[in-house]
Order: C-alpha cells, then sequence, then structure tokens
C-alpha cells in the first residue's frame, strides 16, 4: 500500500512512548513492503542525523517546523477560536495546509492521521476530495486533563472547563469524518466508538521483545526505576507522588534502595528539591539494557492518563518486577499478584515495592510472566498486523491500486 501518515512531532529520536509507538509501526509497516510518507512539524528542529534515520526506511520523509507556543496566533485562537487549545497550537497552518493539498493531488491507498488534536489544517482538504482517512487517537483526550489543569491557577477555571467542552465537540466532529478510528486499548475504544458512531477497533502499543530479551534485572542493587517523559503532565504527577510519598516508605523499610529517576525533559530544579542521595538523576537515556540490568523493580506510581504506557511495556519486556497503579497497566491484561504487585495508595505501593526488593523468590518469576505476556500479546508485529487488518477493511473507493505483498 501506498500509505500517507502525519504526525505533529517526529518519531525519532524516541523520547516518549508515543513516538516509540509511531517509529515502530512506520518501521514495522515498512518492512513488510509498504510505501510510506511521512507528514510531520515538530516545535523542535529535526537534525539531519535523525532524519537520516526516518528516510532509511520511509520513501519520503517532509518536516515542517511548528508555530512557537507562545505566538499571538495561538493565544487569540486559545481564546476565541471554535478549536480547543490543543487543536489550536498544532493547526491553523498555511504551510501545512498548502503542502497537505499537494500531497492529495496523488493516489493514497491510506491516509493515516495520528490523534484529533492534529486534524485542523487537513480538514478542508479532506472533505473536498472526499478523501477517505484513518485516525488513531492514543487517548480519551476530553477526559485526559486532570493532571494537565491541576496545574493551572484557580482563576483559570472557566477556561479549563471551556476548553474541556470544545474538546468534547472537536472529538466527536473529527471522528464522525473518519472512514475508521483506532484506539489502543479496548478501554479508550468504548468512549470512543460513542464519539465516532461506529466500532473502533484496537491495535495496541508493543515493544521490540527481541531488543529487551537481552535484559538481565539485578535484584542485588536494590534499584527501583521510573521512567517517562516529563513534558507530559501524567509523568510529572508519577514521579512527584513517588518522591514525596512513596520513596520515604519504601525507605523507612529498606533504607538502601536506591531510586534512579530517568527520562526526557527532567527540570533542573528536582534534584534541589529532592536532595536524598539515595534519588539518582539519569535524564534521558537512549539504550535502556544496561540501566533496566542494573535495576531490581520498575515502579509505575500513574494516576492519570490513557492509553497503555510504551514504559511499562518495555520494563515487562526486560523482565522488570513491576509495582503499578490500576493507571500503570491500564489497557494490559495483568493479573495482580502473577504477572505484578499493584496498589492505588502510597502505602500500598510502598509495600509492593518492599515485598519486590525484600523477596527476590518472588520478583523473578514475575518478572518473567510479565515478559512472557509482553511477548505474547504485544510485540510490533502483532500491533502492525492489527493495523493492515484495519486498511484491509477501508473502503475499495481508496484501494485503486493494488497493495504491495
Amino acid at each position: 500500500m501506498r500509505i500517507l501518515w502525519i504526525l505533529p512531532y517526529s518519531p525519532w529520536p524516541a523520547t516518549s512512548g508515543g513516538k516509540t509507538r509511531q517509529f515502530h509501526l512506520l518501521r514495522s509497516l515498512a518492512a513488510r513492503g509498504h510505501r510510506i510518507t511521512l507528514l510531520l512539524h515538530d516545535k523542535h528542529a529535526v537534525s539531519l542525523t535523525d532524519r537520516q534515520v526516518l528516510e532509511a526506511f520511509l520513501e519520503q520523509v517532509i518536516i515542517l517546523p511548528r508555530r512557537p507556543l507562545r505566538s499571538l496566533k495561538t493565544l487569540l485562537a486559545g481564546l476565541f477560536a471554535p478549536y480547543p487549545l490543543l487543536a489550536s497550537v498544532n493547526g491553523l497552518s498555511g504551510a501545512i495546509k498548502d503542502t497537505f493539498e499537494r500531497l492529495l493531488a496523488e493516489h493514497w491507498d491510506v491516509v493515516q492521521i495520528e490523534h484529533t488534536y492534529t486534524f485542523q489544517p487537513y480538514e478542508d482538504a479532506l472533505a473536498r476530495r472526499s478523501q477517505p482517512f484513518v485516525l488513531t487517537e492514543h487517548n480519551v483526550e476530553s477526559s485526559l486533563g486532570a493532571a494537565t489543569y491541576d496545574r493551572l491557577p484557580g482563576w483559570a477555571l472557566p477556561f479549563i472547563r471551556y476548553d474541556q467542552w470544545r474538546y468534547g465537540r472537536w472529538e466527536r466532529r473529527v471522528m464522525r469524518q473518519a472512514a475508521q478510528v483506532v484506539a489502543v486499548t479496548e478501554a479508550d475504544a468504548r468512549p470512543l466508538a460513542e464519539f465516532a458512531g461506529k466500532p473502533v477497533p484496537v491495535v495496541v502499543n508493543g515493544v521490540d521483545c527481541a531488543h529487551f530479551a537481552a535484559a538481565r534485572p539485578d535484584p542485588a542493587t536494590r534499584r527501583v526505576l521510573f521512567l517517562g517523559n516529563y513534558e507530559y503532565a501524567p509523568n510529572v504527577d508519577a514521579i512527584e507522588w513517588a518522591l514525596d510519598e512513596i520513596l520515604p516508605k519504601v525507605w523507612a523499610r529498606c533504607p538502601d534502595a536506591r531510586m534512579s529517576v530517568c527520562g526526557f525533559g527532567m527540570p533542573e530544579s528536582w534534584r534541589e528539591r529532592w536532595k536524598d542521595g539515595r534519588i539518582e538523576w539519569q535524564g534521558f537515556v537512549p539504550n535502556l539494557l544496561t540501566l533496566q540490568s542494573s535495576c531490581s523493580v520498575f515502579l509505575a506510581p500513574l494516576r492519570h492518563g490513557g492509553g497503555s504506557k510504551l514504559k511499562v511495556l518495555e520494563a515487562l519486556a526486560a523482565g522488570l518486577p513491576l509495582a503499578s497503579t490500576d493507571q500503570g497497566v491500564s489497557g494490559l491484561d495483568l493479573v495482580q499478584g502473577l504477572d505484578y504487585l499493584g496498589g492505588q495508595t502510597a502505602e500500598s505501593l510502598a509495600d509492593a515495592v518492599v515485598r519486590l526488593l525484600q523477596q527476590p523468590e518472588v520478583a523473578a518469576p514475575m518478572g518473567e510472566a510479565g515478559r512472557a505476556y509482553v511477548r505474547r500479546a504485544h510485540d510490533w508485529s502483532v500491533a502492525a498486523s492489527q493495523l493492515e487488518q484495519v486498511y484491509a477493511q477501508l473502503s475499495p473507493l481508496s484501494q485503486k491500486e493494488p497493495a504491495c505483498a
């Protein structure tokens, strides 16, 4: 198939779960013979080296800059446009609109758009040409705002309520136009199907199981790992909760335990806020295998968010014993007590971490059970096959040329 794939960020380097999903799905589909053109706009400049990584397996890569967040146009649109704030930030671009218009003059078997909030520049051209498209939504965005909005001042509450209302309307507007809407979990598929007015299939988040099979967690280090992109508010909430409330309870019983905090976008101020020498500030780690092999437990204290968590899947694939909230394992068919230890409070999560640190005879089989589950249900080959099935069900009107084998 000839696929036009549209993104509001570069999938490489894979500094977040969403980017990891995009990179591996694109690479898996390209390896199966699909010819993919990637159109993206990014708030960060994409280096030549990073571009070449993508060009190694994609037919064409088109990169446009995104308007700065604090531009006057974005501010005015955020206040007065019918679109929600996220759609204004990622839209209202003449350059993107013109480029897309030119691309639609060509034949595409599939137009794939990621996220409702990136849809605005493409709406008119798609409707004018009656071009079917597939929309993948990674979260139920209108219900995701708790962690983000909680950080805004109280006087902003009327705007918050207004923007949530706008996003609910926007979700329905975009999804009703899509030939097919795709979710990443069954839990998200149910509300998305109501918005879309049609069944919503699931294309799971995945993991490179062969790569992470080389990881060998070490119970002797007594190191607890958390990994996240800290430009994403639910990850900020998770690590703040962990360091303020969960780890002190762990240290009361395991004073030699260490906490390794890793990921992209880590604020320098955190080193001053939490000065305990047992906290290891690692930042972004491109290759996780060495790090995972030096850790004993993965902690996923997530209280907000949607979809399924790539960081959790990667930890499971590495055989790391997992302590998690329900939100941390959302979208995953894991059994509490067999595949991981769960908890919803700081006390219960601390208990789970301590048990995994102090009882390696419990932790090791649990880590291997998680690894087996991911290998069975979440390898990227599984996700790529699910997406191909979605494409195969599109209207014959969009299948004017034979698909590649």
